[in-house]
Parts: structure tokens; C-alpha cells; sequence
């Protein structure tokens, strides 16, 4: 989590880079939170690639938090991160506010039908 602290950091003052992967990178709550706070300035940013890695729900939640004002990221990558129902609903909070995301990816977590239903009810994008 001390590389997406930096990261983060990084993405604060970022103006040019619009796609970041940080998949695989063994990245969890506090990593999120990192990068939730930089989400929220960040202008340039479009595409969050953040698979494979084990932010869960609180994780879900900073990230959540974060697409409620970022209006520039339109891509986000959650798949396999340990995302449950709890996560689930902080992203569909998100939605609901955020206009702009057209591709949330969100496979292999741990969602049961009726959250992966009422995320997907939330979104107005392609929900995979």
C-alpha cells in the first residue's frame, strides 16, 4: 500500500496521464484510500485499471467516495478484489451522483444476485 500512497500523491498534481493499471499489485484498503483521495482531484485521469488486487468493501467504499465528484474517470477495472455486498452498495451510492463512468467491471468479487442487481440498477454504464 506505500506504492499507492505514492501514487496517489502523484495523481494529485497528474494533468496528463489518462490510463493507469495498477492490477496485480497486491493493493488493499489503505492503497485505496490513497488513491480515492487523488481520484477526487484528479482532472485527467479516464481509465483505473485496479484488478486482481484486495481492497474489499472498505476499499469500495474510498473508491465509491471518490466517483462521487470525479467527473473525468470513465473506465473503472474492480474485478477480483474481494468486493462484497457492503462494497457494492458504496459504489451504487456513487453512481447514482456520477455521470460520467461508462464501463464498471466488477467481476469475480464476492456479490450475491442481489447486489450485483441493485449495483447494477444504480449505474447508468456497462456493468460486467
Amino acid at each position: 500500500d506505500e506504492g499507492a500512497q505514492h501514487i496517489g500523491e502523484a495523481l494529485k498534481i497528474n494533468t496528463v496521464l489518462t490510463i493507469l493499471d495498477l492490477g496485480r499489485n497486491d493493493i488493499g484498503v489503505t492503497g485505496a484510500q490513497h488513491i480515492g483521495e487523488a481520484l477526487k482531484i484528479n482532472k485527467a485521469l479516464t481509465t483505473l485499471k485496479l484488478f486482481d488486487n484486495k481492497i474489499g468493501a472498505e476499499g469500495a467504499q474510498h473508491i465509491g467516495e471518490a466517483l462521487k465528484s470525479n467527473m473525468v474517470l470513465t473506465t473503472l477495472i474492480l474485478e477480483d478484489n474481494k468486493i462484497d455486498a457492503e462494497g457494492a452498495q458504496h459504489m451504487g451510492e456513487a453512481m447514482k451522483l456520477n455521470t460520467v463512468l461508462t464501463y464498471l467491471n466488477i467481476r469475480d468479487n464476492k456479490l450475491d444476485n442481489a447486489a450485483e442487481r441493485a449495483l447494477k440498477a444504480a449505474v447508468r454504464t456497462e456493468v460486467d
